[in-house]
This record gives structure tokens, sequence and C-alpha cells, in this order.
């Protein structure tokens, strides 16, 4: 099962209570305080791994509590510090408080980790407060308590390039052909219900990951269909390809359709209309007299928008399709790469 939006509840340890203690020895008369501090609460720790795609563990374990510090003893003894608590998410997991909605913190490589809770202070022991007019002091200090927050975590898939598009425009079938992804393909539509990630190689040692996102429809930025649950996938990546059924069976009108889908982008997040991309006609073998596709061609030579025709039945196509990708995937890398230097 796929789950990529869950709220929990995390609390740090309690930091433990300093000791009021004397020392006590024989032949050492009026020894003085000798109390020991708390140890410190344990923190609740999120880290990420590659090896996680969901957050389907979160959805049946909701609250996380990470252990209080010991109390501090005589001798000067200093309690032990309380165990944290180390959360697992999926690489590309956005953490919200979600009581403010501020973000937290955005955990996009394999191994980062952020202390999202902190432990509670140890108090101090009674030998602290020892002082040329007080030298048998009884104050100590309490552990304070350690941080509680309420979250809201949210997955945003990292890939280079999103397919968009109509229910059946192909996308699975595109992902299939182009990748080992193995998402589920029918004839009917909202076959795919969760968002599937391909890697597609290219050359000899270079690839670039894709993101199958499920089916828009018109309205989907107010909630119809699957509404705008998986948009926030398309959120990261860097290319976009929107996918345009010209088959002749087709009801839609491909330019119409193109216009709708960047409409909806454009209403879930403006950014995501000024994200490069390109048209990806599918189905080509099976457009009859072209028209739909001559159609399409035409109108993306007005707007000087590159359209790439395929068949993934076929494979008609494909290989100047990954060829066009990978060279925009790399142009775009290395222009992020130099923004970040």
């Amino acid at each position: 099962m796929f789950v990529d939006e869950v709220r929990i509840t995390v609390k740090a340890g309690r930091g433990g209570d300093g000791s009021c203690s004397f020392r006590r020895e024989m032949f050492v008369p009026r020894g003085g305080p000798d109390g020991g501090d708390g140890g410190n609460g344990g923190d609740v720790i999120f880290t990420a791994s590659h090896r996680l795609t969901t957050l389907l563990d979160l959805r049946y374990q909701r609250h996380y509590e990470a252990e209080g510090g010991k109390p501090g003893s005589g001798s000067n003894c200093t309690g032990r510090r309380g165990k944290p608590v180390v959360v697992m998410l999926p690489v590309g997991t956005v953490i919200y408080d979600d009581l403010t909605g501020d973000v937290l913190a955005d955990l996009i490589a394999d191994g980062e980790s952020v202390v999202i809770a902190q432990g509670g202070k140890g108090g101090r022991g009674n030998s602290h407060f020892a002082t040329s007019t007080n030298r048998v002091p009884t104050h100590f200090e309490q552990g304070t308590e350690g941080e509680e927050r309420q979250l809201r975590l949210e997955l945003k898939l990292l890939a280079d390039v999103g397919l968009v598009g109509f229910p059946n425009a192909g996308k699975s079938t595109l992902i299939a052909a182009v990748s080992a992804a193995r998402p589920k393909i029918a004839d009917y539509p909202f076959t795919t219900l969760i968002p599937n990630l391909g890697v597609v190689r290219y050359g000899e040692d270079r690839s670039f990951v894709v993101a199958d996102i499920p089916g828009l429809i018109e309205g989907a930025h107010e909630g119809k269909g699957l509404g705008i649950q998986f948009l926030r996938h398309i959120e990261r990546t860097s290319l976009l390809l929107h996918l345009i059924d010209v088959s002749e069976w087709a009801t839609e009108d491909p330019v119409a359709g193109f216009e709708v889908m960047r409409n909806e982008l454009a209403s879930y997040d403006p950014t995501l209309a000024k994200r490069p991309f390109a048209i990806v006609a599918t189905k080509i073998d099976a457009a009859g007299d072209g028209a739909k596709l001559k159609s399409l061609q035409a109108f993306c030579k007005r707007r000087r928008i590159r359209c790439l025709p395929v068949s993934a039945a076929t494979r008609e196509g494909l290989t100047d399709l990954i060829a066009f990708v990978g060279q925009q995937v790399e142009q775009l890398r290395a222009t992020a790469c130099e923004t970040q230097s």
C-alpha cells in the first residue's frame, strides 16, 4: 500500500532530576554536597532512507516517545541520558508542524537526519549550589520536559521527469516500455492509483528517474477525480512530459487537452507552469488518418514546443524520446549545480 501523508505525535524524553546528597564517609567530616546532575532526555530523530518508499508504517504507529533521563545520585554521579527514538522515513519526506503549518525539515538525501523534538535538560544537583555562605545547600533542580510536537509528514517523490496526462494517455505503458517498472496497465480510466517510479538508462552509465503520476482531469485542482492527491509528486521534477493520446478513438481534442493540463498545473502551483516541458504524442500506431497528430504537431510548431510522437506498443520513437529527455536532464542538472555553487 502506498501512503504519502500521515499525521503523528512525537514527544522527547523528560530530563532527569538533580540529586540532593551529601558526602558521608568515615574520617571525612563535613564532606559537603555531592549530588549529581540528572541526565538529559532522549531526542526524537528522523532519518531518511532510500530503502523506504512509503509512509505506511507510520499510519499504524502514530505516537513516538523517547526515553526520559535518569536522576542524578550521590558522589557527583550524573544520571544516564535517555535513549533517543530514531524514526526512518523515505527520502523526499517533508515534515510540517501540524498546528502552525511551518516546514520543520525536508529530507532529500539518503542518510540525512534531523532532531525534530529536543530532549529535556537534566536538572542540576545540589553540589552546584554550594557557596561560601551556604555550605549545606539542599536545593536541586528538576529536569525539564522534552518537546512535544504534532506533525504532518508528506512524501514527495524525487524524480527527474514527471509524466502528466489524462487517464488512459499511456503513461503507465510508456514507463513500462522505457524502464524496469511494472505498473498496472488496463483499458479503463484511473488504472494508476499510486505514483510509480522507473529508472531509465541511456548511454553507457547514465540514467534518469521518471515518475508516472495518476491521471489528471479538468477540475483536478478543485478535488475532482483523484484531485490534487498526487500532484505534489511532480513538484520536485525538473522536466515535465505532457502525454497526449492521438489515437483515432481518443475523445479529447489534443490541443484542448494540453491547454486543460497546463491550466490544472498552474492552478495547483504557478511555478509548475514555468517548468521546462515537452509534449509526447502517444499511441501513434493507432492514429488512423493522423489528423489528431498533425493538428498537435502544427500547434507545437506555432508555439515552438518540442513534440515527440511515440508508440510504446511498437516502440516507435522511444529511442529519440530517451535521447532527448536524457540530454535535457543533463543540462538541467548542470544548471542546478552551477546555481548551487
